[in-house]
């Protein structure tokens, strides 16, 4: 088990709810740890995936009248993860400690959240989620070889469009990007008023000034909105932190327009958009977010960058940092 109890204490994005079906087992990955998920009446269980008998993985396994079998030696779990029948011995009652570890599990957003330790707080808000005037699209997930600070902090960052999004988000005679500030709160980072020209932010063809607002929420799920003469979009964005070096990202896409262009022209502009950042973020060196800020330079376009960095440093976030 990792030693960041910030990360471990937090929730974290590891499947859609739609992927795991009843009778289903589905292994995933989290803060270095394997994972078991399973449905039973309508609830999600997460597990660690871990036969205590043995060492197996229990998503090799099977599930029978409400219970995970090892596919190993049948060693049988009930829904609160105790061994209930050992087939090698079964007039044998199992011994008490015969027990998986299991975690606490939400679902929200459509997403199954798993926190491995014991998070004080609930799973972070998504401001539009509840509002039926914006439509909602998911993306992803996309997969970094890269750790989740790294991921984040690519989120946050708008200097960067001209270059890698030239022509999508940014135009490189538009490069300038005025003042804003920054700060760091009870509730995390906000970065307000971050001005901005993009050659067609609203899809009617014409190039504008917009304004974008981020959040960060949590160490590693971050927020923003972006509004222009009217329209608003906003992206959800929550990262898995498999391994120090490895994640997962997962988008929801807001927005209160654009209700007759199909989910996959947005889906796909999405997947261009992140195709285009991840090579960027895979080759940043060094692979840790360094949360001393002597370590880089930074300039007035990187304030939202330096909150993020503050506010990690200032919790304790270990994990995918130096």
């Amino acid at each position: 088990m990792i030693n960041d109890p910030i990360l471990l204490n937090d929730w974290h994005v590891v499947a859609r709810a739609e992927d795991v079906p009843e009778g289903t087992l589905v292994g995933v990955r989290l803060l270095g740890e394997n994972l078991v998920l399973w449905k039973v009446n309508g609830q999600i269980l997460a597990w660690r995936d871990l036969c205590i008998h043995r060492g197996t993985r229990l998503s090799l396994g099977r599930i029978e009248a409400n219970q995970v079998i090892c596919a190993y030696h049948g060693w049988t779990y009930n829904t609160e993860g105790r061994c209930v029948r050992i087939p090698a011995h079964p007039e044998q009652v199992p011994p008490a400690k015969a027990r998986v570890q299991t975690y606490q599990v939400r679902v929200r957003y459509g997403w199954v959240w798993v926190s491995l330790g014991n998070p004080e707080q609930d799973v972070p808000t998504f401001p539009e989620w509840d509002d039926p005037s914006f439509r909602k699209v998911f993306c992803g997930p996309y997969p970094y070889r890269a750790s989740g600070p790294r991921a984040i902090e690519n989120f946050l960052d708008v200097a960067h469009f001209p270059y890698v999004h030239e022509g999508l988000l940014g135009d490189r005679d538009h490069t300038a990007i005025e003042d804003y500030e920054a700060s760091i709160g009870s509730d995390g980072v906000t970065a307000d008023n971050i001005r901005i020209w993009q050659p067609d932010p609203d899809g009617l063809g014409q190039g504008a000034m917009v304004t974008y607002t981020y959040r960060v929420f949590r160490p590693l799920t971050a927020y923003f909105v972006k509004t222009s003469a009217g329209p608003k979009f906003a992206i959800y964005f929550a990262v898995t932190p498999v391994e120090e070096v490895e994640c997962i990202g997962w988008m929801w896409l807001a927005m209160n327009y654009g209700y007759d262009v199909p989910e996959e022209d947005l889906r796909g502009f999405e997947d261009r958009i992140v195709a285009q950042d991840i090579p960027i973020v895979e080759s940043q060196r060094p692979e840790l977010l360094p949360l001393d800020l002597q370590a880089e330079l930074h300039l007035r376009c990187d304030r939202t960058a330096i909150a993020y960095r503050k506010y990690l440093r200032e919790l304790g976030v270990t994990f995918g940092t130096a």
